[in-house]
């Protein structure tokens, strides 16, 4: 899979190695990363939470569970991201994971430096995943950016 930047939305579509070395998929279909510039000081997990919360919003179950299928936790707990299982953590990275009977997930925040990046990784299990997620996809990366932005606010917002 080859690495392009989509300028109009912000987002590095591809996989690159250091989200091959942080996901738990072993062959990885889709990949994507958006980064955002930021002065907040917020843990990895911090940054997960004020992005996703800690149980999936309606519009989040709508497209993880409706349209993907994701198999998402639905209690608030110190294992799960909105749902999503917390798969693995380092000092400056969390790796969130989810799957479904066609597709397996990661969503990858990293903090370095004044940046937070959320890398998402997509493994296909089934070949409609296929079909299904790049239409959905482009949806998807237009959505990101905006997730980042709004995590930046709410964590500023608590102090």
């Amino acid at each position: 899979m080859s690495t392009t930047v989509h300028s109009d939305t912000g987002v590095l579509r591809g996989v690159t190695a250091s989200a091959r070395a942080l996901a738990s998929l072993p062959d990885i279909g889709y990949a994507d990363r958006c980064t955002r510039v930021t002065d907040v000081a917020a843990t990895p997990e911090q940054w997960a939470r004020a992005m996703f919360g800690d149980v999936p919003s309606a519009a989040e179950r709508f497209l993880w569970r409706g349209l993907l299928g994701l198999r998402l936790d639905r209690r608030s707990s110190p294992d799960t991201v909105a749902g999503w299982r917390v798969g693995g953590r380092g000092e400056d990275w969390i790796r969130l994971e989810a799957a479904s009977r066609s597709l397996r997930g990661n969503l990858i925040v990293r903090t370095a430096g004044r940046r937070v990046s959320l890398t998402t990784c997509l493994q296909y299990d089934r070949w409609w995943a296929r079909v299904v997620w790049p239409p959905l996809s482009a949806v998807h990366r237009s959505l990101v950016p905006g997730v980042l932005r709004d995590a930046d606010r709410r964590l500023r917002a608590r102090g």
